[in-house]
């Protein structure tokens, strides 16, 4: 996957000594343009993208605690996370390809290029997302 991780950026999940998957990367959504690769990596693997503002109390929680949940590695899935203040465009983009109302926190799970779940706030499970990836 070394073209992926070239046009991704890498971000860990959390220190080393805390994290239940060690091996596990996040990709940050940096340019709209990763959206293609997106949708092309989305035919190999499961691709989740976490919407997060970053001044935002309860996205800060839904944040740690959705971290804190993740107990896989990236071999059947890419979790990407893109930072809404920093990159709006973006999430103006995801919601004109993927026709899913902007809200944060927010995830929207990806597979073929079409979202098999959304969900925002509260609602937001890793149960959710395990559900579509192999036993």
């Amino acid at each position: 996957m070394g073209f992926f991780d070239q046009l991704f950026n890498t971000k860990p999940t959390q220190s080393e000594n805390t994290t239940k998957a060690s091996n596990f990367t996040w990709r940050t959504l940096e340019d709209i343009t990763q959206l293609n690769a997106l949708e092309k990596l989305s035919e190999e693997k499961l691709v989740v993208i976490f919407k997060h503002s970053v001044t935002c109390g309860i996205s800060n929680m839904v944040w740690h605690q959705f971290q804190n949940e993740i107990d896989f590695n990236n071999d059947y899935i890419e979790m990407l996370y893109l930072d809404l203040l920093a990159h709006r465009d973006i999430s103006n983009e995801i919601t004109r390809r993927f026709q899913v109302l902007h809200q944060s926190p927010q995830i929207l799970v990806i597979k073929n290029a079409e979202v098999l779940h959304h969900a925002s706030h509260s609602a937001i499970h890793i149960s959710d997302i395990k559900r579509f990836l192999p036993e």
